[in-house]
């Protein structure tokens, strides 16, 4: 299984689909196939092993992250392929939580395959931890982004705002854009920084999704709607938080990162759809300014929002602080 999920990490971001990775044992204990998934429209990783493995598939083990899928897609079902090819035993760590393909194991005991599931599945669920999380709650996981000073400022009193934090901290928000599926802004910071929000890594595969949130119209002439592809633009005219990420899973999206201002921010805070924090801290101090998140209508240190540090290192002169909300610590 270890060896599925290293053949998994080889696709750096299949989404829609999973990262999936599968290795085919023949009764001898020989490795006769690999694959991983590469994405929509590519062979899924089943097939690709037993492509590799050929007639040696027959009587073999497959050993896969993911339950074999159980339906037609874009691809066929995997559990049929496996059938087919008369693979003799599978064992898969992580169960799948996708309703609409769910039901593998079932399917493969039914025709007469050995079948077992959850080896290593905490390690197999952490390779699509985004994609899991939108399966099981029904909506995208978000990260909330924000760059400030050490006194909570994001831009000072004459609004400038360009650079709170160095090229490095900068850089690495870049590294976030390539993971997500989708990065958010609200109209606030579309009319005061006009962003592109595309992912200018030389090695990137995909740009995410450019999405807007807010009644105005978005001008023909915003560089979010010029950028390429073009097509990877939306604005949801729609200032609710449930809203807008309802319509993100209706076009699949399983992760997005929030990097609008203050009011977006504190509007997902309010609602509890922040999943996950990552924040630049930067070693300015301005006294005065525009603040990271407006009033949260918290009156006391008891009832406080509070989060768990799960990472803090620093990048450049800057201090990157990623954190998730902590409910056992919440006061609420």
């Amino acid at each position: 299984m270890q060896r599925a999920i290293e053949l998994a990490r080889q696709s750096a971001n299949p989404s829609p689909n999973p990262r999936v990775g599968c290795v085919l044992i023949s009764p001898d204990g020989d490795v006769v196939g690999e694959g991983w998934h590469d994405g929509p429209d590519r062979p899924h990783a089943e097939v690709v092993a037993i492509t590799e493995a050929g007639q040696r598939a027959a009587g073999a083990t497959a050993v896969v992250t993911l339950e074999p899928c159980n339906h037609t897609g874009r691809t066929g079902p995997c559990v049929q392929a496996l059938v087919d090819a008369g693979v003799g035993r599978v064992i898969y760590g992580q169960s799948d939580p996708n309703p609409e393909a769910a039901g593998g194991a079932g399917q493969l005991r039914a025709a007469g395959i050995q079948t077992e599931g959850g080896l290593m599945a905490a390690e197999a669920r952490d390779l699509n931890y985004t994609w899991s999380f939108a399966m099981e709650h029904g909506r995208p996981w978000v990260r909330w982004k924000t760059a400030a000073t050490l006194d909570g400022r994001v831009a000072a009193v004459d609004g400038s705002s360009r650079w709170i934090t160095g090229e490095e901290a900068r850089e690495d928000v870049h590294l976030l854009r390539a993971e997500a599926d989708a990065v958010m802004v609200g109209t606030g910071t579309l009319f005061s920084d006009d962003p592109e929000l595309t992912c200018r890594l030389p090695e990137v595969q995909r740009q995410p999704l450019r999405v807007v949130v807010g009644q105005r119209a978005v001008p023909a002439k915003a560089r979010i709607r010029l950028a390429e592809p073009m097509s990877a633009f939306v604005h949801v005219p729609n200032r609710q938080p449930e809203y807008a990420l309802a319509e993100l899973r209706r076009r699949g999206v399983h992760s997005v990162l929030l990097e609008g201002g203050p009011t977006l921010a504190r509007a997902f805070l309010k609602a509890g759809l922040v999943d996950s924090i990552t924040w630049y801290c930067a070693p300015l101090l301005l006294g005065a300014g525009r603040e990271v998140v407006p009033s949260l209508g918290i009156a006391s240190l008891a009832a406080a929002m509070r989060f768990k540090v799960s990472q803090l290192r620093q990048v450049g002169d800057d201090v990157r602080i990623d954190m998730e909300p902590d409910p056992g610590l919440d006061g609420s």
